[in-house]
């Protein structure tokens, strides 16, 4: 189950992030979960939100360079070898991880893992194959 991300290319200058989210805020759009790397000229901003292809276009009518990108979004357990799990799973099928990011849920024992890696296909079938729970973009919103 694929879900959809945004990336936006920030030049790495004071204010840039804040023009990015006051534009979504002024478009009604909400952030669920987000990461930024950083060089000293550049970054990139991933982000999952409410209504990427809306956001795609307020972003790009703001001078924004953005991009949609298909990630797994996933529960782990909220304890220690939950990630190491879905890692070393990865590792024995050849699957490399490309980036990710998390956010842990308050309300219960398991973390969210937004996860990008190069065939997300194969990825997808090993995931539900050892029994793991995939998330709908409607479930990472709630």
């Amino acid at each position: 189950m694929k879900i959809q991300q945004i990336s936006i290319f920030l030049e790495n200058k004071s204010g840039r992030l804040a023009d990015v989210t006051h534009t979504l805020y002024e478009a009604g759009l909400n952030m669920r979960a987000l990461s930024l790397a950083d060089t000293n000229e550049f970054g990139i901003l991933r982000m999952i939100v409410d209504n990427p292809e809306r956001a795609k276009e307020v972003l790009k009518a703001a001078g924004f360079t953005v991009n949609i990108a298909s990630v797994i979004a996933l529960e782990v357990p909220n304890s220690p070898g939950g990630l190491d799990n879905i890692l070393q799973m990865f590792s024995q099928k050849g699957v490399n991880v490309e980036y990710m990011y998390a956010f842990a849920s308050l309300c219960d024992d398991k973390a969210v893992l937004i996860i990008r890696i190069d065939n997300t296909d194969l990825g997808i079938q090993e995931l539900q194959a050892c029994g793991c729970t995939l998330l709908p973009q409607s479930k990472i919103l709630k």
